[in-house]
């Protein structure tokens, strides 16, 4: 959603810090908030003025009229204020049908003034530009001030202006108040635009000799301008509608929403009711809570919500539990029941966001059939036959009734059969179509024939088509000339020579584009580059059938334009944030006649100026927030239509007679598959996008569709919101348009809501009874178009109308002939699971493709509840096991005795000498690693092998000692060159008092110990070393601690991991030396001469 309300107070804190005007305004920052929980005497030291003037109470919780509803306290003092409140903090109040508890107030000084003193002013945005209402006579008795107030339009990109304020608007206002109030007006404006507001109304504002006071105030600002207004906002609460609680999980799911590029949204209506919905697309929720209210279930509605956009498993698990934790709260008498639905996707993996559902499902099993919950779910797109079969399965092994219906099924029919309006199937009917990629029989690489010229009632004439007027691409804005850059919009779009540039490195959209224009007997690829800001110019690999080809990859748009001429429409997958900024510079190339912009969120005020600016260039905008459009057997922009599959099922790899333009992008595709299954399929789709202005109107649309031959009849799906589909009653009525159109506007619940609810679309919103999807449909089956009784019966007029055509003769059906071939991705087919290649790697220890680290089935977050330490993680990671305490602090004891030894060591000094030679941190570590071995630090795994397969043998001590010395053989672990039995080794004796103290039993040590006092008769430094013990006192915890077999054990000493731990701990102190090194800012090392011993051959040194 974009317009979102805000409460008096955040309006006014932001008026009072930015508004800009020689006004005096008067009374700045004077107002406090007050809740039950308010704190009184804390409140008076931080506003004392509440103690000394007259104020004003009033309820801050977006309620309308509060005067008429006697919701105002007026001249009161402090304690009259604390009495009024007290009649009515926490008391539920009607305001219309809302039915809700006074909780939020606001104190404000009483301002004595005269009727002639209040003003009204209100300003609020539409497509055009910004309105500016003024009226000379404010306060609650205002009436109807749409008739009587003047007004002013500021058209978009134009500024208000000062002479038409103090002419036009303020001319019923008295002389000596004018200035103040056009100079209040003014900086009022530009306040507005500058804080991205979408409606703002002062009434009253009064104004006296001592200035201008903002006494009630209501305001909605564009939320989605937050990145742009974030400093000046700061953290902004969007209260809920008046009668709508706010609850935690709703702001639960809104943080999700944030933090992901999916859309997941959560509306609690009804608490206590028995209907869940979980509904997959902003069009199809809407859809679905229509039905549901058509079918009586309005006051058993318990939500409203929808996730989109492709979430991931995690994202849909985590929104499904909250639903499911919702519904299973209160028991209902009747049980409840939870619709799963949604229209066919156009990229979403069904089956990965269903494996989320089905996660939340298993989870709360216990509840669910506690509370007799019944599961209904219908969808389809890309991989959903597997996600319908996965959901079935649930239901087996749970035991919760799961009832499971593909694209076979229409979308809302399982309403019907939730509320016991319409049978449950015992089999239900199974798609003819699956994945329905074959491989083409021949080994040709070529494109396969076309399978149908033209629509079953198209001319082939090319008179179809409206060429657009075309410069020579890539000439630079400024040698344009005005009238080169201007020109009326093509009324086709689309044909099968469109050519297109792709802003954005979206390659699966474009390897759908290209696998789309195979299928329809393209000569050649749709996309001829894309744009990239983010390399360098570089070429990126696509399928063309079975071939490979290169696609070229842009890092600048004018060479783009300039090597690409034949150009004529822009696909951009750029970001909110950069959407507005990359599709301005595209409108500066004529060539470009068709942009489609995908991003939603983009800030209204930045839609309307790149629409005012695509009219005068006559380039025809689809988007924003839309997945674009589709021209069977011609262009498919972007995602549209989904997977092949969807493709070839609804028929769209050829022309039908049914154009159709929507708002909702996955509706659209839910209308490609009512469409083919009625009539003889699509001859273009448009999803509009579900912003509250879209670049281009469904008139725009329903009038190309009325002057195309091909197309014999219309379908329009409208939405609650907005006034456009009055302009195609207008038509109808003119006569202007002609051919047949089916139409239905989504949103019909709405009306029957008690509070507002503002569904999936940002557009979708009525501000005004004249919005509501109820008086649309009304004004439209009175204008002359098909409108059906509900959603549900849509197919069924769009049926009839087809019909109708064919009976008399407008449409011709063709034969049908079997669709060409494509071949499958081979990423797709192993998602579909249809084939099988062995890993090329395999890993046991970490799953990083989940929405949490994994390590050895531990995810991370337990990791650091349970307070592991890196001998904790260690032992995941190494030995796969959750080790004891003891054995963690072992590890970590070990890593810290090995991390150092001085710089005269090996492996320090080449670290030095590297770090010293200018080489960087990884170079010298690696340079100090490569000393590691048996002469230096890597003799734990030696030692523990030898001393084991001794100990294990049976060997005495001594037997051990001699039999290594006959072998001619060093003794690892044993000896050091500073240390010795008078000089011991402090870091050994730690260790040893640790492990004596632990460890369950320390056999393989004893032994080693005992082999330390031969060894030390002999001469005192062949000391039981830090390596060696170390190495055997491992072997112990392998052995002894429960969590290993035998032969385990011994294999994690074969296969060299004990090296692993001074590797490890001595990679520290590398580091170490080599920040040492730096931040000594050391010099080239050099060894000196004479401490190198020349010794040269005899004959070289005469």
């Amino acid at each position: 959603m974009s317009a979102k309300a805000i409460s008096e107070h955040t309006g006014k804190e932001f008026l009072y810090k930015y508004i800009c005007t020689s006004a005096a305004v008067q009374n700045r920052f004077r107002y406090a908030s007050v809740t039950c929980d308010t704190d009184w005497d804390r409140l008076t030291q931080e506003h004392p003025w509440l103690l000394t003037e007259p104020l004003v109470v009033k309820p801050d919780q977006l309620i309308k009229r509060r005067g008429k509803l006697g919701l105002v306290g007026v001249d009161l003092d402090l304690k009259g204020v604390q009495e009024w409140l007290q009649l009515r903090f926490m008391k539920e109040t009607t305001v219309g049908k809302a039915k809700g508890i006074l909780k939020n107030f606001l104190i404000e000084p009483f301002v004595a003034h005269t009727q002639e003193e209040e003003y009204y002013i209100c300003i609020y945005a539409t497509r055009e530009g910004d309105h500016v209402l003024f009226h000379h006579e404010g306060g609650v008795d205002v009436g109807d001030v749409d008739s009587k107030a003047q007004r002013l339009l500021v058209r978009v990109d134009e500024k208000l202006d000062p002479e038409l304020v103090k002419n036009h608007l303020l001319s019923n206002v008295a002389d000596d108040r004018k200035e103040v109030l056009a100079s209040f007006l003014l900086g009022l404006f530009n306040l507005y635009e500058d804080l991205y507001f979408t409606y703002l109304e002062i009434n009253p504002l009064v104004v006296t000799k001592d200035g201008v006071y903002v006494l009630d105030m209501a305001a909605k600002i564009d939320a989605t301008a937050d990145y742009i207004c974030k400093a000046k906002w700061g953290d902004v609460a969007f209260p809920p509608p008046f009668g709508r609680e706010a609850y935690p999980e709703e702001a639960y799911i809104a943080d999700l929403d944030a933090k992901s590029g999916a859309s997941l949204k959560l509306t609690v209506l009804n608490p206590r009711g028995r209907i869940w919905t979980m509904v997959a697309g902003g069009g199809a929720s809407v859809v679905y809570s229509d039905t549901i209210c058509d079918l009586g279930g309005v006051d058993e509605l318990a939500n409203y919500g929808e996730y989109s956009g492709a979430p991931s498993e995690q994202q849909t698990y985590d929104y499904a539990k909250t639903i499911l934790s919702l519904m299973t709260r209160e028991k209902h008498p009747d049980g409840k029941v939870l619709i799963i639905g949604g229209s066919i996707a156009n990229f979403t993996n069904v089956a990965a966001t269903f494996k989320g559902i089905v996660r939340a499902i298993k989870d709360y099993q216990g509840p669910l059939k506690e509370h007799e919950v019944t599961i209904f779910v219908r969808r389809g797109g890309p991989n959903y036959q597997e996600g319908l079969r996965v959901m079935g399965e649930v239901g087996k092994t749970t035991g919760i009734p799961i009832h499971v219906f593909g694209t076979e099924t229409h979308m809302t029919a399982i309403v019907g059969m939730a509320l016991g309006h319409r049978p449950i199937p015992n089999q239900p009917p199974v798609a003819a179509h699956t994945a329905n990629f074959l491989l083409n029989s021949s080994a040709s690489v070529s494109t396969p024939a076309t399978s149908r010229t033209a629509s079953f009632s198209e001319s082939n004439s090319p008179s179809d088509v409206t060429p657009a007027k075309r410069l020579a691409s890539g000439i630079p804005p400024e040698q344009q000339s005005s009238s080169d850059r201007a020109g009326a919009k093509a009324t086709t779009l689309f044909s099968k020579h469109t050519k297109s540039i792709v802003w954005g490195m979206q390659t699966r959209a474009v390897q759908g584009m290209l696998d789309f224009d195979y299928v329809c007997s393209r000569d050649e690829p749709s996309v001829a580059a894309m744009v990239y800001p983010f390399t360098g110019d570089h070429k990126q690999k696509f399928y063309w059938g079975h071939k490979e080809i290169l696609l070229p990859v842009y890092k600048n748009m004018a060479d783009a334009m300039r090597k690409h001429p034949e150009v004529d429409v822009l696909i951009s997958f750029a970001s909110l944030r950069s959407a507005y900024d990359s599709t301005v510079e595209t409108m500066q190339y004529s060539q470009i006649r068709t942009i489609a912009i995908i991003a939603e969120g983009i800030p209204e005020a930045l839609t309307r100026k790149l629409i005012k600016m695509a009219d005068e260039k006559g380039v025809t905008i689809i988007g924003p927030a839309t997945v674009g459009g589709i021209k069977p057997g011609c262009f498919k922009i972007g995602n549209t239509g989904g997977m092949l599959d969807n493709i070839l099922a609804s028929k769209l790899y050829r022309p039908g007679s049914v154009a159709y333009v929507s708002r909702s992008g996955g509706m659209s595709n839910e209308l490609n598959n009512i469409i083919s299954r009625t009539t003889d399929g699509v001859f273009e789709g448009v999803a509009i996008g579900g912003d509250r202005y879209p670049g281009s109107t469904f008139m725009e649309h329903v009038l190309r569709y009325q002057d195309t031959p091909g197309v014999k009849m219309i379908v329009v799906l409208g939405e609650i919101g907005g006034t456009e589909e009055y302009k195609i009653c207008q038509g109808i009525k003119e006569g202007r348009i002609s051919k047949p159109v089916v139409c239905w506007c989504i949103g019909t619940c709405a009306t029957m809501f008690s509070s507002e609810v503002q569904f999936g679309h940002a557009g979708a919103c009525a501000n005004q009874a004249s919005e509501t999807a109820v008086a649309k449909n009304q004004a439209l089956r009175e204008a002359g178009a098909f409108v059906p009784p509900s959603f549900d019966e849509l197919g069924d007029v769009i049926r009839k109308v087809y019909d109708d055509l064919v009976v008399n003769g407008v449409i011709v059906p063709a034969q049908e002939v079997p669709p060409p071939t494509v071949p499958m991705d081979y990423s797709w087919a192993r998602e579909l699971g249809l084939i099988r290649k062995p890993a090329s790697f395999m890993t046991s220890i970490c799953d990083e493709r989940g929405q949490e680290l994994i390590y050895a089935g531990m995810p991370i977050t337990e990791v650091f509840k349970e307070e592991m330490g890196l001998g904790g993680v260690l032992g995941l990671l190494w030995f796969q096991r959750r080790l004891p305490r003891y054995a963690c602090q072992f590890i970590e004891m070990c890593l810290m005795v090995t991390a150092d030894h001085g710089p005269a060591v090996s492996g320090a000094h080449n670290t030095i000498v590297c770090a010293r030679a200018g080489k960087d941190l990884i170079s010298s570590l690696t340079s100090g690693l490569l000393t590691i071995g048996d002469r230096f630090g890597g003799a734990l795994d030696a030692a523990a092998r030898q001393f084991s397969k001794a100990f294990d043998s049976g060997l005495l001590p001594m037997e051990f000692v001699n039999k290594m010395k006959k072998e001619g053989k060093l003794i690892m672990g044993i000896g050091h060159r500073v240390k010795s039995i008078n000089n011991p080794d402090m870091r050994v004796q730690i260790l040893k008092d640790f492990v004596k103290q632990h460890f369950p039993a320390t056999q393989l040590l004893d032994y080693a110990l005992d082999v330390e006092k031969i060894t030390t008769s002999k001469k005192p430094n062949l000391i039981l070393n830090v390596d060696g013990f170390i190495g055997v006192a491992f072997v112990d915890l392998l052995r002894t601690c429960g969590g290993f077999t035998r032969d385990e054990a011994d294999e994690f000493v074969e296969i060299g991991a004990l090296n692993g731990i001074f590797v490890l701990g001595r990679s520290m102190g590398f580091i170490g030396h080599y920040l040492d090194q730096k931040r000594l800012k050391q010099g080239l090392y050099r060894h000196p001469w004479d401490d190198i011993s020349y010794v040269l051959p005899e004959h070289m040194s005469m």
